[in-house]
């Protein structure tokens, strides 16, 4: 896996587990998390579970480094209207 920097772009996605799997999406002001993962009591499971914890003690060391407010606004900034052409 990828190291993951959390918050650096709005591009990066980790993926994590097999088959039904989880997925983990970077943005500049939030991190999106979706999908299903089943952490088995076994080996991959230990390994998908180490994975997740990973990138989870990323998220939390940068929200832990910056200087945040208290809470960031996450409407959209503008809506586009465009003429429906069917009409």
């Amino acid at each position: 896996m990828t190291a993951f920097q959390p918050f650096a772009d709005d591009s990066a996605a980790v993926e994590i587990g097999t088959g039904k799997a989880v997925t983990i999406e970077n943005g500049l002001t939030s991190i999106s998390l979706y999908g299903e993962l089943a952490l088995t009591r076994d080996k991959l499971g230990l390994g998908e579970a180490r994975q997740l914890k990973m990138v989870i003690d990323a998220i939390v060391a940068a929200l832990e480094t910056a200087d945040l407010p208290d809470r960031i606004d996450t409407t959209p900034r503008s809506t586009l209207r465009i003429r429906n052409p069917l009409a």
